[in-house]
C-alpha cells in the first residue's frame, strides 16, 4: 500500500477542538485560546521542516484544521536542528526558549499519539538532530 493510501486509511477521528483541549490539559495552559496558539505555531514550524511522504502522511492523521496549518507552510531548503527550531519558535512567538520548548514538547506529545510510532520514527529520520527530545524520545549519540 502506498504511503498516501496508508495515510488516508488513518484519518484522525479527533476534532481540532479536542486536540487543542488535550494540549491545554497536558501543557497546563490557562485557556483554550493559549493552547490553540501553541498548536498552530508549533504545527506551522513543523510544516516548515517536513517534506515528502512524511508531511502528507502526518497531515492525513491530523484534524483538518491542524493539517491545514502544517501544510500551509513552505518547507525550508535547510531544516533547522531541534535547538534552532525552538529558538525560531521563540522568536516568532515573542516567547522565551523555555516556553517555546514547552509548547513544542506538549504539542509534539499529542501529535505523536495521533501519528503513531512508525510515522513518528519516519518523521524523526527526516529531521536533523534535536527533535527526538522534543517528541519525548531519547536521542542517542553515536559512540565511537
Amino acid at each position: 500500500m502506498s504511503p498516501q493510501r496508508q495515510a488516508a486509511a488513518h484519518v484522525s477521528a479527533m476534532t481540532f477542538d479536542a486536540m487543542v483541549e488535550q494540549v491545554r490539559y497536558e501543557g497546563a495552559y490557562p485557556t483554550h485560546d493559549r493552547a490553540e496558539q501553541a498548536v498552530r505555531e508549533v504545527l506551522a514550524g513543523l510544516g516548515r521542516q517536513l517534506i515528502g511522504n512524511e508531511r502528507v502522511s502526518l497531515a492525513a492523521r491530523l484534524p483538518i484544521e491542524a493539517a491545514l496549518e502544517l501544510t500551509a507552510q513552505v518547507p525550508r531548503t535547510e531544516p533547522l536542528t531541534g535547538f534552532e527550531f525552538v529558538r525560531d519558535l521563540a522568536g516568532r512567538t515573542g516567547g522565551t526558549p523555555a516556553t517555546a520548548r514547552w509548547d513544542a514538547g506538549t504539542v509534539f506529545a499529542v501529535l505523536a499519539r495521533l501519528a503513531g510510532e512508525d510515522l513518528v520514527s519516519s518523521v524523526l529520520a527526516q529531521l536533523p538532530n534535536g527533535y527526538s527530545l522534543l517528541f519525548g524520545r531519547a536521542e542517542l549519540a553515536p559512540t565511537g
